[in-house]
């Protein structure tokens, strides 16, 4: 039977809708504040319309501690410059260890190598309050700036809720990041403190890293000492670090567990956006604004405290920063460090089973290489317990919806997502009391006023548009690292419809409140469920001594299977060998990651530019899925017009015409 875009697929009973978070929180709204709402859609009305008395309504329904309390809910209405919940002083982690019941396991894990494992609240607390000890010991106070370059492994959530429980700011990346991408992050916000691994495994290849630890400290000078996890071997090799300190010995520093209280809009961590031009963003994101923004997701998720939580994810994405989150419920989470995909596709399934999860996480390329495999996790894995099925990071199909449904679980609530690391939260999501149509995603965001809209600036429904969000958001960046006045800030969202928030996706939003994200309308490479920006790869691409010039188009998405082609202009006299190609990969791999190396690689004579010199990477994209050339290029506009042909030809290829839009 064939799926059809908006074909309903499942629909919550009255048993689910009664049990669903939402609706207790809506009794509670009718009992304690007299709001009555009749539908989703009506709270959702409620949460944008009337701002303040949402998020007033969810700082009370949670209970959140704070030290001082706030003077208003928000000064100064408007998009930038909002002010939350002034006066207020709390702490994020405090947030997540409040509730804990000691002795239950809060986190699962496991890795390629290595056996499932659990740790409980109580080694959590333990081990956190050990960290906490150490950083204070070493200086690190209120708002000096801690990293890690470390996988999703536990010791990277306790050095982080560590570092939160003084103040100080935290940020990291994957371990398979190479030392450009590394460095073009962490360099720019001077970090006091740098948590890392000796090295991982990774589709069953060791991957050694103390070389780049070294580069990372040489070329990190406000770095006092680095702490090293023995992870891929048992006693690495730290002779070549300055100062370091082995995570073992930072365990035996002892003193009570405290929370620094800090304001509402302190500094919690740093994240990065991909990097499409120049350094990549460093996004400051506040303890009060990412709490409240994560209690609401929880809420409209369906997350309790009973929850067994995955998502496939690494340290450099922000969906690993939702798992944190995740936590503030009490949930326990799994998590998992190696690829999807190896032995074979069953090993994630093998944890969904081993865990018991009950919600499962992951992006729609593995949902498509398991519909490509012919895989029925179903009948081959007890998923019993499993209650949502969750995807983001880019669009699915009808298909891959009808595949969830007919090869997992023919009752699982299929939830998917799509936010934003720049508010580190959901825009549009699932709900348990929402429907589910093929295609589409169920539902806005509470509190989150998202539209789309058209060229004029208009909210467009039933049309593809861009993404907007025309009010404040507790979770919006308080400010980018090192931005002078605001400037990267102001062009990263607001040049393009003043006063109101582009996202940078392309998204039509239905007349029954549903939403379709049509892939993003700049340059973000996402690969696999991690952002890169196109820079960081022709960064690597260029310093091929035989490559002139590039340029890489992401073609993954809602009309085409993931693709990602890598266009090079050689040297003169230079030929495009398969060692060459193999050179150009593994400088990808090395330099970037390796989920980043190209689909194919092609040469050209050279790559299409505006008359400003910028490559012209979205036109090729839309000439490439299929659209005519001239509504996808201003040709007037380009300093090399014939550039562009190329491109139009290839187009008209068996390789692209089959998948193309049209």
């Amino acid at each position: 039977m064939v799926v059809k875009e908006g074909q309903l697929l499942w629909k919550p009973t009255s048993e689910v809708k009664q049990d669903a978070n939402l609706t207790k929180y809506m009794n509670w709204l009718e009992e304690t504040k007299n709001v009555s709402h009749r539908s989703f859609q009506d709270l959702w009305d409620w949460s944008t319309n009337d701002m303040e008395d949402y998020w007033e309504s969810i700082w009370e329904y949670f209970e959140v501690k704070a030290y001082t309390p706030y003077e208003t809910v928000l000064r100064n209405n408007q998009l930038p410059g909002a002010e939350w919940f002034p006066g207020a002083t709390l702490n994020y982690a405090e947030h997540i260890l409040r509730h804990a019941k000691q002795d239950k396991t809060a986190i699962y894990y496991k890795s390629e190598d290595r056996p499932l494992k659990e740790m409980t609240w109580k080694e959590i607390t333990e081990k956190t309050a050990s960290v906490a000890a150490y950083l204070k010991s070493v200086g690190v106070k209120r708002g000096d700036r801690v990293v890690a370059y470390m996988p999703n492994i536990p010791e990277t959530i306790i050095a982080f809720l560590a570092t939160a429980s003084i103040g100080a700011i935290w940020s990291s990346c994957a371990p398979e990041f190479g030392v450009g991408s590394t460095l073009g992050r962490f360099q720019q916000i001077e970090p006091k403190i740098l948590f890392t691994v000796d090295g991982y495994r990774y589709n069953g290849k060791a991957n050694p890293r103390m070389d780049i630890v070294e580069k990372l400290e040489q070329s990190l000078p406000t770095v006092e000492q680095v702490v090293v996890l023995p992870y891929l071997e048992d006693d690495p090799d730290t002779r070549n670090l300055k100062n370091s300190i082995r995570w073992e010995e930072v365990l035996t520093y002892s003193d009570e567990l405290t929370f620094t209280p800090v304001p509402f809009e302190h500094p919690l961590w740093i994240l990065y956006s991909s990097g499409t031009t120049g350094l990549p963003k460093a996004i400051v994101q506040g303890h009060g604004g990412i709490l409240l923004a994560h209690y609401s997701l929880n809420l409209q998720s369906n997350v309790t405290a009973d929850d067994r939580f995955f998502w496939y994810t690494t340290t450099g994405w922000m969906m690993w920063n939702i798992i944190v989150g995740v936590m503030t419920t009490g949930a326990s989470v799994v998590l998992y460090d190696g690829s999807p995909g190896y032995p074979d596709l069953d090993v994630l399934w093998r944890l969904a089973e081993e865990t018991k999860l009950t919600a499962f996480g992951t992006s729609p390329a593995f949902i498509l290489d398991c519909m490509k495999a012919d895989m029925k996790p179903k009948e081959m894995y007890d998923l019993s317990h499993l209650k949502t099925f969750s995807y983001t990071g880019a669009p699915l199909s009808p298909e891959g919806f009808k595949w969830v449904y007919d090869e997992v679980k023919s009752d699982v609530r299929l939830a998917p997502s799509s936010g934003g690391t720049d508010i580190c939260a959901g825009i549009v999501s699932g709900s348990p009391i929402l429907p589910v149509y093929a295609g589409e995603i169920p539902g806005r965001n509470l509190g989150v006023a998202v539209y789309a809209y058209n060229e004029n600036a208009e909210p467009v429904t039933d049309e593809v548009g861009e993404l907007v969000i025309t009010k404040p958001f507790p979770s919006m960046p308080l400010f980018f690292w090192n931005d002078k006045d605001n400037e990267r800030y102001m062009e990263s969202y607001f040049d393009y419809f003043p006063g109101v928030w582009r996202h940078g996706d392309l998204i039509k939003i239905t007349s029954r409140g549903s939403a379709i994200i049509y892939g993003r309308s700049d340059a973000t490479i996402n690969r696999m469920g991690v952002r890169s920006g196109s820079s960081e790869i022709y960064n690597a691409v260029e310093g091929v001594s035989e490559v002139l010039d590039s340029l890489i188009v992401d073609l993954s998405g809602y009309f085409h299977e993931p693709y990602m082609p890598l266009f090079i202009v050689l040297r003169e006299g230079v030929t495009l060998t398969d060692s060459l190609k193999d050179k150009i990969n593994k400088k990808i791999r090395s330099e970037v990651s390796p989920r980043h190396i190209p689909d194919d690689i092609f040469a050209i004579q050279e790559v299409p530019r505006t008359l400003t010199g910028k490559k012209m990477e979205i036109p090729v994209r839309k000439i490439l899925l299929g659209t005519p050339v001239e509504k996808a290029a201003s040709v007037d506009a380009m300093s090399n017009p014939n550039a562009i042909d190329y491109f139009v030809d290839l187009a008209k290829t068996d390789r692209f015409v089959k998948n193309s839009a049209t």
